[in-house]
């Protein structure tokens, strides 16, 4: 029940909070704009709703609104997609495998790591470890697997520090950001953008009534490239129709927050802080090693390894002018493959604590 109760407040929005809400988001952005800050509307938002939400101001997004935002970054995501798209996909394969790669060695460090110094379980440390997979730890905690509160906020301290300080250690680090991985210039006209819009919003409908992860991001991809493709639209959306879609998906993972007991950000602070470390080491070492390889930019592949949500690290990757489509995609395969793993790692270790009990 304490599950269940907490996932219903966190899912608890008014319009007076979720008007707040955006303000303060759009505040945010504003100010990291003039600040000059990489990946501003993401990096401000996130930070502003954040705070508010550490002080205990009821901060929310409705689930509709954080539907939209996911469709207008796939829609962006999407015109990435063109005709050499396909040419230099030919790498992906090549650096998938690492992402598998990443994926085992972040989990089970980290999963070691919450076990052995925070004296949290071994089912808790693997939900909690599980990179960029919140909701879906979350939904199995749901069901009275492992301690749900640390789940989520182990998961919701990692997203948030990811987003907001990976841009700026990349700034710091003085790597030269990427160019989109498109050759579109230009805006698309807005008929043409609400056009894609609504279709995505439709298709995603439709994807999410299937239960599939980042349903409307993926809608957005998928309508966004392959009308990029045919030539039938050409551009990315207009620029404040993407701001929008930043400054919503910050003030997301903000608002998860509000409802969270500081008696348990405070007793799991250390833990998550350890975690963003060292998934974040293990992905920056990967990064290194596959950029030599496949002469591709660090930064990219860092953004692409990270463990953070794949919706704020496909807007990140559009933010810092990476492939997104490149980004997106090694975000969306690891979710894919957690799907499959994690039920799998759970029996085992289910299996385990039985024995032990016998």
């Amino acid at each position: 029940m304490a599950e269940k109760s907490l996932k219903s407040r966190l899912q608890n929005s008014s319009p007076l909070q979720v008007v707040t809400t955006l303000l303060i988001g759009t505040c945010g952005a504003v100010v990291a704009i003039v600040a000059g800050l990489p990946a501003a509307a993401l990096i401000g938002s996130t930070l502003a709703v954040s705070v508010v939400s550490f002080g205990r101001l009821p901060t929310s997004v409705p689930g509709w609104l954080r539907n939209m935002a996911f469709a207008a970054i796939g829609c962006s995501l999407g015109s990435g997609i063109n005709t050499d798209f396909f040419e230099l996909a030919v790498k992906w394969p090549l650096s998938l495998s690492g992402l598998v790669l990443v994926m085992g060695v972040i989990l089970f460090t980290s999963s070691w790591v919450l076990t052995a110094f925070f004296n949290l379980s071994k089912i808790t440390g693997i939900l909690a470890a599980s990179p960029g997979a919140l909701s879906y730890s979350l939904a199995i905690a749901a069901t009275g697997i492992g301690d749900a509160r640390a789940i989520i906020v182990i998961q919701s301290i990692r997203l948030l520090s990811i987003t907001t300080c990976l841009p700026l250690i990349l700034d710091v680090l003085n790597l030269e950001h990427g160019r989109g991985g498109s050759s579109q210039h230009g805006s698309l006209p807005l008929m043409a953008t609400a056009g894609v819009f609504l279709m995505t919003l439709v298709f995603g409908f439709l994807l999410s009534k299937k239960k599939l992860p980042a349903a409307y991001l993926i809608a957005g991809v998928l309508v966004s490239g392959v009308l990029h493709y045919l030539g039938v639209v050409s551009g990315r959306p207009q620029t404040a129709f993407l701001w929008t879609g930043f400054v919503i998906t910050g003030a997301v993972i903000g608002a998860r927050f509000t409802s969270i007991p500081l008696a348990d950000i405070k007793r799991l602070v250390g833990g998550a802080l350890a975690v963003v470390v060292v998934s974040s080491s293990i992905a920056a070492l990967f990064a290194a090693l596959a950029a030599k390889v496949l002469d591709l930019p660090f930064g990219q592949l860092w953004v692409s390894y990270a463990p953070g949500g794949v919706e704020a690290m496909a807007a990140m990757a559009l933010s810092l002018g990476y492939d997104s489509a490149f980004v997106a995609t090694h975000h969306l395969f690891r979710i894919i493959l957690l799907l499959f793993l994690l039920p799998f790692l759970l029996r085992v270790l289910r299996n385990k604590e039985d024995k032990a009990c016998i």
